[in-house]
């Protein structure tokens, strides 16, 4: 049978637009990575300048150009710096306030957030609404009703207002969970019924095992807005031994111009090393959490 010159040129058309995409592609996956490491590098530089500082005497922190190896390095300025403020207590008191409320973040939005997800009753959505709601009302408008409830209480200068509101559960981390409740099959909440499962067993027991990196995208999230929170402990603590680092690196700082730049630095990259422990062994779940909390809603 004798061929026609469309059917002699479909192959060389089809490497042609195989060539072409794979081109394309190629292309995206080198372009994307160039801005990954230019991003990365743009991040990376006032933490690297951070590193420098630390190990500089104080008088060449800000010589110009910056000398990012420094010609004398100096470890000595840790231990400064964890003496010239009562660090490791100020580490203490914060390590016992976020794990307080990781805890308490954790369990009350996952249970709140079941309820959203699985759970029907009437009002249901008009709740959820109301809920979502309150992440578009600034702290700032609620911090003086807030601070009178606390000080009605007798709550002042106590670590109460800094952890019993996580109890009462985050709508952020609410929404996060129940989105990613509601990718989760209803079959399974049926079999258990079948079982004789109750509500709470269907949580503990079905959802809670298949939730682990949602709760781990929270308990992260959680865990670093409370160790890094500065605004809440400086209103509701008084006492200096209390305090906690966030606010003892604030004693750094001098209006006369006499600040110890060095020690400063040091201080936050020591209290930065919790923060970087916890992310880099839960990246990978907390990537996955975050991906799936987004796949309905």
């Amino acid at each position: 049978m004798a061929t026609t010159p469309s059917t002699r040129l479909q192959p060389e058309a089809s490497a042609h637009l195989l060539g072409s995409k794979s081109f394309r592609s190629s292309a995206q996956v080198t372009l994307s990575t160039a801005l990954i490491w230019i991003g990365a590098a743009i991040v990376l530089v006032p933490f690297a300048w951070m590193l420098s500082t630390s190990v500089k005497p104080n008088a060449e922190v800000f010589i110009i150009p910056v000398q990012w190896i420094p010609r004398q390095i100096r470890l000595s300025t840790y231990a400064e710096a964890t003496q010239t403020i009562p660090f490791w207590q100020y580490a203490i008191n914060s390590a016992y306030i976020t794990i307080m409320v990781v805890i308490g973040s954790v369990l009350s939005s996952s249970l709140v957030a079941y309820a959203f997800a699985r759970l029907r009753a009437r009002a249901r959505d008009v709740l959820f609404i109301i809920l979502l709601s309150t992440l578009m009302l600034p702290g700032e408008v609620t911090l003086v009703s807030t601070y009178l409830i606390f000080k009605w209480l007798g709550w002042l200068d106590t670590y109460n207002p800094l952890i019993v509101p996580a109890y009462f559960g985050n709508a952020f981390y609410i929404f996060l969970l129940r989105q990613f409740y509601l990718t989760l099959p209803l079959e399974l909440d049926d079999a258990a019924k079948i079982d004789g499962c109750s509500y709470f067993g269907i949580f503990t027991r079905i959802i809670l095992p298949l939730s682990k990196p949602a709760l781990a995208t929270v308990a992260i999230f959680s865990f670093f807005n409370s160790w890094n929170a500065f605004q809440t402990p400086l209103i509701y603590l008084n006492t200096m031994e209390k305090y906690t680092i966030p606010i003892g690196l604030n004693f750094f700082l001098s209006q006369y111009g006499s600040t110890p730049w060095n020690q400063m630095m040091a201080a936050s990259t020591l209290a930065m090393i919790p923060c970087l422990i916890v992310f880099f062994f839960a990246q990978r779940t907390f990537i996955q959490g975050a991906v799936l909390t987004g796949l309905k809603g």
